[in-house]
């Protein structure tokens, strides 16, 4: 895979600005979609029409599966996500939806793959290395395509994904961080959950919530 191949479109999406990230490959125009949110409707627009094979959620937060049910519908394509999280698709009080008092609750079919650390996914015509990345939620995953890393709330642009969430952990996420993201190649570029894209690089050189640790 060539990165001529891999078109990348992202959409900040509902009152959370959750980044919903829209892969396609030039050659075959196959396409994956990460978190869908809330609020879909531009991403919705996007992928109409577009041969979407396969879903990939980071993890199970409710701003990140918001327009789960929508895209589902639209693309009748399958759902990835880590084992961890498998109920939280189910169970509102699980992934947050019934304590932001939002009109409905957020309640989607269980995924039909669950992912596993260090697993390699070949969809669209990529490889994809899947990093279990706990910390901010347990079952928190990031997707990496050559030197292109799908991390949803793991590390941002000199920042780092809140731990106060239950299921979040402090310590799990600087490990997460440290021991498989800040392994990647320098000039890999993150493209966060929330925000701008960054690189390793710059997060390790920048990041003042990561610096002091580095070994």
């Amino acid at each position: 895979m060539s990165d001529q191949q891999l078109a990348i479109q992202s959409f900040a999406l509902g009152g959370f600005q959750t980044n919903a990230y829209v892969l396609t490959n030039t050659d075959t125009e196959e396409t994956i979609v990460i978190d869908p949110g809330m609020e879909p409707a531009r991403l919705l627009q996007a992928i109409s029409g577009k041969n979407v094979v396969a879903i990939l959620l980071t993890h199970a937060h409710l701003d990140h599966i918001g327009g789960l049910n929508q895209v589902r519908a639209l693309t009748k394509a399958p759902v990835y996500i880590h084992p961890l999280e498998q109920e939280w698709l189910t169970n509102p009080d699980l992934n947050g939806s019934s304590r932001w008092g939002l009109p409905e609750p957020i309640v989607c079919d269980r995924a039909e793959h669950e992912l596993a650390d260090g697993q390699m996914l070949q969809l669209a015509g990529f490889d994809i290395q899947v990093l279990h990345t706990p910390g901010h939620s347990p079952g928190s995953c990031s997707f990496v395509i050559g030197k292109h890393c799908f991390g949803g709330d793991v590390l941002f642009a000199q920042s780092i994904g809140r731990t106060d969430l239950p299921g979040g952990d402090y310590e799990t996420l600087m490990i997460s961080i440290q021991d498989k993201l800040f392994e990647l190649d320098d000039d890999t570029i993150v493209y966060p959950g929330h925000g701008p894209k960054t690189t390793i690089d710059y997060e390790k050189t920048y990041n003042p919530f990561v610096t002091g640790m580095l070994r």
